[in-house]
């Protein structure tokens, strides 16, 4: 058995209170505060991971830092925390770590942290990238759309899975459009899709337009903000959200009733797995990112496997082939921390069908 382990940080000071009740009262200032003076420690020790070929256990690291303070901290600082947590892992008897939320996006996104440790190191964002595209494909199918006549937009496509989405999905769609902060970067991944694929993909840094005119919209930025709010989006739109913290507000599924939209990359878990973390999530099921260190420890291959900012369509397509082979499966569609049912989606769909039409009319 190969034991793993996966690094996990609170993406906001309320989520500090999950595993410290007693600070509920407490400011997120005083909070985030006391969490630069707290070193990384196990939080939880998981076990029952068995698939129909091996088994492994594991453990939870907590890496005291928010989101926010890792993107505005100084980046040896966030680094070194990172390490010791990395650390903790070793200790553990890890041979491999998942790096979870921000801790795979400081820095070189893992390669800093995998030189300073002795045990493997995985960002966990191939098998994110699989379980996002599959969940948009099984959402536009269950809407009624077509994949190749959507018109489908992601958000953050400079960033390593925005981009390996955008170079996957480029083989199925006929209309995608890029979205980032940075044009000049924008380009570079459109030429590269249009050498590999020839097709034209279209990019902008004009988020809210490229939203208005999206069928499909798969979000996966780094942003520590809301991106995304009612009035942005289309009746009948759907919203895969594989950011963390969410590019989505709230605000959207309690507005738009004529919207889908989904949390990208959760997975269900084979056997009877006790995470020993409340992290939101159903019994038996958990992000995508930390599959695919589970899955990689379970088939034994204890490697460097996505650390950097360069995914390969290879690297996705292997990882998710042995997540089939280990029994990893998607969980259904859940929206913010809720599982969604086929009714609810059936009505939606009609929702949708009923706006689009009245805004044809010009009713609204």
């Amino acid at each position: 058995m190969q034991p793993f382990a996966f690094i996990v940080h609170p993406l906001t000071a309320r989520d500090f209170c999950r595993k410290f009740p007693f600070a509920q009262n407490w400011s997120d200032g005083f909070i985030e505060g006391i969490m630069k003076y707290i070193p990384p420690f196990k939080v939880s020790h998981i076990t029952g991971v068995v698939s129909p070929h091996s088994r492994t256990e594991g453990w939870f690291v907590g890496c005291p830092l928010t989101s926010r303070q890792m993107t505005e901290m100084p980046e040896e600082y966030v680094l070194k925390k990172i390490i010791k947590a990395g650390k903790v892992a070793e200790k553990s008897g890890a041979k491999i770590v998942g790096l979870g939320a921000f801790t795979s996006v400081v820095g070189d996104a893992g390669i800093t942290i995998a030189k300073n440790l002795n045990i493997a190191v995985t960002s966990g964002n191939s098998y994110t990238v699989a379980t996002a595209l599959e969940g948009a494909r099984q959402a536009a199918k269950v809407m009624g759309l077509s994949m190749d006549r959507a018109n489908v937009v992601i958000l953050g496509a400079t960033g390593s899975i925005g981009a390996a989405c955008a170079q996957i999905l480029s083989r199925e769609v006929r209309y995608l459009t890029l979205v980032a902060r940075s044009e000049a970067k924008l380009e570079k991944v459109a030429t590269q899709i249009f050498r590999s694929t020839g097709l034209a993909v279209k990019v902008t840094a004009n988020t809210k337009s490229a939203l208005r005119a999206a069928d499909i919209v798969i979000a996966v930025t780094s942003s520590v903000d809301t991106l995304i709010e009612p009035e942005d989006l289309k009746p009948g739109a759907i919203v895969c959200d594989v950011a963390r913290p969410r590019n989505v507000s709230r605000s959207v599924t309690e507005a738009r009733d004529d919207v889908l939209v989904i949390e990208g990359g959760v997975v269900e878990v084979p056997g009877d797995v006790k995470f020993g973390l409340n992290f939101g999530f159903p019994q038996g099921t958990a992000y995508a990112c930390m599959a695919e260190t589970m899955i990689l420890a379970l088939e034994g291959r204890i490697e460097n496997f996505t650390i950097g900012r360069d995914l390969t369509v290879k690297q996705i397509e292997t990882i998710d082939e042995l997540a089939k082979k280990h029994g990893f499966k998607l969980a259904g569609f859940r929206s913010f921390e809720r599982a969604l049912t086929l009714a609810e989606i059936a009505t939606i769909k009609k929702n949708s069908a009923a706006k689009a039409e009245a805004l044809k009319e010009g009713i609204c």
